[in-house]
């Protein structure tokens, strides 16, 4: 069984107000637990607001930290799922019901080992 990252993208500004956020998580909820009893979660996590974010990078020989995202987008990955699935259809299946639970695109990638 090969390791798939499904990355959820979204959009960049406050969270949703309750009454459509909440019926979102305990959509996501009911996925990961059938995602658990199926065998395919490895791990999964939400991300703290971009805005939490420190950048580092080589230049020259030191490195330069910055505040703030690595890139300035509309949209930003909110957090992942990581599944082992038979093969790229498979992960494909998951991806979309992790879509239509959390109502965003998700983007789907092999994890290299």
């Amino acid at each position: 069984m090969a390791q798939y990252l499904l990355s959820v993208y979204q959009p960049v500004g406050p969270a949703p107000a309750p009454e459509i956020l909440e019926p979102i998580m305990q959509d996501l909820e009911a996925l990961n637990r059938e995602m658990k009893a199926a065998g395919v979660w490895v791990f999964a996590a939400g991300l703290h607001p971009t805005d939490t974010a420190t950048v580092v990078r080589q230049q020259g020989t030191g490195v330069l930290i910055t505040d703030g995202p690595f890139a300035e987008t509309k949209e930003h990955l909110g957090g992942f799922t990581v599944i082992e699935a038979e093969d790229l259809d498979a992960a494909l299946g998951w991806a979309g019901k992790l879509s239509r639970a959390t109502t965003l695109p998700i983007e789907v990638r092999p994890v290299q080992h």
